[in-house]
């Protein structure tokens, strides 16, 4: 059974897609498989590893975060990688950042370490049968697609080398979801201090991320924090991924500290 979180979420984020990455975001959004993944990806998470969100909201939020910038770039005229190379349209390269999207973190169900690499071999089977009610006998299509969805899986972390505008909007998307929400149940959960609180105590500060058009660049970033203490999760967490990312020259980024001026980091 879904959450009314997720309800909730699926209705907003079918209200942003059309065209074909509709098609596959109804797909996985009903699909048994993918839904026990998520779930059990945030059991181990939150109750075995003393993480945050890794599960079915935060993959949604991950995919929201994704498509809003992409609409930046487009109505700003950049074009994504696949329309770029004449190898595909809009709609392609969001079927690629639908799929991966809503699969990044299942690598999350085995284990932290590696769980981009581990995530990308548990959703291949996934992938392929989503491609194929998708493209159907569009085998060039499904082939590239594919490619890019797992670019945009292993690449989520920052730790490989990523190349497309479709993979960079993952791995900024998946640092974007901070807000005090996602730090919410393991924070209830252990109560006592452990070896890595600042995660959760810094996202526990942030009260909000905003992404809209920016005023020198296409996209702009906001973090409105309660405390300074949510600075970590800028400055250790998300400006390491904008920094690995090849949409970095289109973000501006600001922090918004209460009591505090403005800081522009982009």
């Amino acid at each position: 059974m879904k959450s009314p979180k997720e309800v909730a979420l699926d209705t907003k984020l079918l209200g942003m897609l059309s065209g074909r990455a509709r098609e596959a975001a109804e797909l996985m959004l009903e699909d048994p498989e993918i839904q026990y993944f998520q779930e059990y990806s945030n059991t181990v998470s939150i109750k075995r590893l003393g993480y945050n969100d890794h599960g079915p909201v935060h993959m949604r939020k991950v995919l929201m975060n994704a498509i809003v910038m992409s609409d930046l770039l487009t109505r700003a005229g950049i074009k994504l990688n696949l329309e770029q190379e004449g190898l595909g349209a809009v709609d392609d390269s969001r079927v690629a950042i639908t799929v991966a999207a809503l699969l990044h973190d299942v690598g999350m169900s085995v284990g932290r370490e590696r769980h981009e690499f581990i995530g990308a071999d548990l959703a291949l089977p996934v992938v392929d049968r989503i491609l194929a009610a998708v493209y159907c006998e569009e085998l060039e299509m499904r082939v590239i697609v594919r490619s890019m969805v797992v670019e945009g899986i292993v690449g989520h972390m920052g730790t490989q080398k990523i190349h497309s505008l479709e993979a960079g909007l993952i791995l900024i998307a998946d640092g974007l979801d901070m807000e005090k929400g996602r730090a919410r149940i393991p924070l209830l959960i252990n109560a006592e201090s452990r070896v890595g609180d600042i995660h959760k105590y810094s996202a526990a500060a942030i009260e909000r991320v905003t992404i809209e058009k920016g005023q020198e660049r296409p996209i702009m970033i906001t973090v409105a924090m309660s405390a300074s203490v949510g600075i970590f999760q800028i400055e250790e967490v998300l400006f390491t991924k904008i920094n690995a990312s090849p949409i970095k020259p289109y973000i501006e980024l600001y922090a918004d500290i209460a009591g505090s001026e403005l800081k522009r980091y982009l």
